[in-house]
């Protein structure tokens, strides 16, 4: 989730988004799954719909970089452990998002979230 009055703020005074970025609530997660459960996941589909309308809708692969290289490179400069979240970017379809919308949101061999803004 992005408040993006928050971010354009800090593009504006040139300072860095993460307020717009790292807010309460700003972060819903499902349950994490171990990788023995899962298997390492490097293709699968990433859907997103809000309101019962698709509007994100891509494929893992499609990642910039993937998940191991994301992890790799991210150790060098943090020590990351069982359990650490790391937030990337999004597919193609980001829109703004109001009160009362139902979002439901997928990734192949993962399973589904689904919330209710408030």
């Amino acid at each position: 989730m992005t408040r993006r009055d928050l971010q354009s703020e800090a593009k504006e005074l040139g300072r860095p988004w993460c307020t717009g970025k790292g807010f309460d609530y700003s972060a819903p997660i499902s349950a994490i799954h171990p990788i023995a459960q899962t298997q390492w996941i490097s293709e699968g589909n990433i859907h997103l719909d809000v309101n019962g309308t698709q509007r994100q809708d891509s494929d893992i692969r499609k990642l910039i970089w993937n998940v191991a290289e994301t992890i790799s490179y991210l150790s060098k400069f943090y020590e990351l452990k069982a359990g650490d979240l790391i937030f990337t970017g999004t597919p193609e379809g980001v829109a703004a998002v109001k009160s009362g919308d139902l979002l439901e949101g997928r990734i192949a061999g993962l399973g589904s979230l689904k919330l209710r803004l408030a």
